[in-house]
């Protein structure tokens, strides 16, 4: 009987080892389909997104001077209501964090899609400029808390692939940026004319970015290898878990001078974008561009970013220093300002080009962003202390130029304060492409 045990054990045991294994490859090879799934539809929201995060900008940019006349606005009151955007994002984009921890950034992704697209259906009907705004800002706020939430979710779900996938973002962004300049005012056209149906046919593209975001709203999508990462916390035990919470303090933002560089920089460069995208149009037609090839100008200065928003993330993750890509930045833009002073309509395609070219400072801010931390906790707050301060900073810019620009009848002191602003943000940012991070500047 002895001699027969071992045997005995050995069938017995055999066939539920069997069992197991195939059970186990057969859910890996199930869990891989599903990662795949997952993969895929979380890419087609990121860039569906990002498609959605500019046309409530740069449609009013080419319509603005109907919705003035449509409206009663002066030149100073459009000048608030090109200030609006930033002002949003600085109040609402320091509450993407904490919506995030309650609720899932997919929850609040998708929420702030639903936000943009009801925010662009009402507001050219609300009636009035109060109603205009009120639109506005709702359809802001969605773009805000998506604004800080998508380098979270890209340092999240691609830790590995942040160049790439920032890269693909920002492209996502110009293009949609591009986009709503070129054709508000020719469907506009095909469409009657009516500046109303021109702003609110945008919604429909912020309908079909809500779709993709729906399967993470309750959080039952993780990332891939969160559940072998929670299994290896649990079998380590309690200590484990109390050491995890020792290593990743509460970072205190306000002491990094590195965060302060990266939010000073996001902030001027975001005061040249919306600048732009709220009065460059403008600028054309008032040195006598016809209404639809300023359009096509403002798409020209947008559209530049499609290629360089994959190029330059990609291109800044190989560099140690980051500095030499914004001083390349900041003279195109300073050569662009001095063309629209000179000669606004002679070399108009000239100057668009080179402004685009500058205004392709942002994904490299967002990229900056994903490098300056380490974790992803890290870069949820660094990203909403950078935006949100940025934006605060950028808010007077567009206003001034309003004002500016009403006062002394004509764009020359515009100009020259769009020029000098660049200097600045040509500094900070040099400063914010240091290889360093916030945790070993901000964790004390």
């Amino acid at each position: 009987m002895m001699g027969l045990m071992p045997s005995e054990e050995t069938r017995t045991m055999t066939p539920p080892t069997v069992r197991s294994s195939a059970a186990h490859d057969a859910g890996k090879t199930g869990g891989a389909s599903t990662r795949a799934w997952t993969m895929r539809l979380l890419v087609l929201g990121i860039v569906l997104s990002a498609l959605n995060l500019r046309p409530a900008i740069t449609s009013l940019g080419a319509l603005l001077e109907e919705v003035r006349d449509g409206l009663g606005m002066s030149g100073s009151v459009a000048g608030l209501l090109t200030s609006v955007p930033p002002l949003c994002f600085a109040v609402f984009g320091v509450m993407a964090p904490r919506l995030a921890r309650r609720f899932g950034a997919g929850a609040v992704v998708c929420a702030g899609m639903a936000a943009i697209a009801t925010g662009l259906l009402i507001r050219p009907y609300a009636g009035g400029t109060a109603g205009f705004l009120a639109g506005s800002a709702l359809a802001l706020m969605g773009i805000a808390v998506s604004n800080v939430l998508m380098p979270v979710i890209v340092k999240h779900w691609f830790p590995d692939r942040v160049g790439s996938m920032t890269g693909l973002y920002s492209m996502a962004l110009a293009l949609g940026t591009a986009l709503a300049a070129a054709v508000t005012v020719p469907l506009t056209d095909t469409l009657g004319g009516s500046w109303q149906t021109g702003l609110a046919l945008w919604a429909g593209l912020a309908v079909a970015a809500v779709l993709p975001w729906l399967p993470f709203v309750r959080g039952r999508v993780t990332p891939p290898g969160a559940g072998e990462q929670a299994a290896e916390k649990a079998s380590q035990g309690p200590a484990s878990t109390e050491h995890a919470r020792v290593e990743a303090p509460p970072l205190r933002m306000a002491r990094s001078r590195t965060a302060w560089a990266l939010a000073v920089f996001f902030g001027l460069q975001a005061t040249a974008a919306y600048i732009t995208m709220g009065w460059m149009a403008q600028i054309f037609r008032d040195a006598g561009v016809p209404a639809g090839t300023a359009g096509l100008l403002l798409a020209v200065t947008m559209v530049m970013g499609v290629p360089l928003a994959f190029v330059i993330p990609r291109l800044a993750t190989r560099l140690p220093h980051q500095g030499p890509i914004v001083l390349a930045l900041g003279v195109c833009g300073l050569a662009g300002y001095a063309g629209l002073y000179l000669a606004p309509a002679a070399g108009a395609w000239a100057w668009a080009v080179l402004l685009g070219i500058a205004n392709c400072a942002f994904p490299l801010a967002l990229t900056m962003v994903g490098m300056r931390a380490r974790t992803g906790p890290g870069v949820a707050q660094l990203s909403a202390f950078a935006q949100s301060t940025g934006y605060l900073i950028s808010i007077p810019g567009p206003l001034l130029v309003g004002v500016l620009y009403q006062h002394s009848g004509g764009w020359g002191l515009p100009i020259a304060l769009m020029s000098a602003l660049m200097i600045p943000q040509m500094v900070v940012g040099f400063l914010a492409g240091r290889d360093r991070t916030v945790e070993d500047e901000a964790a004390r």
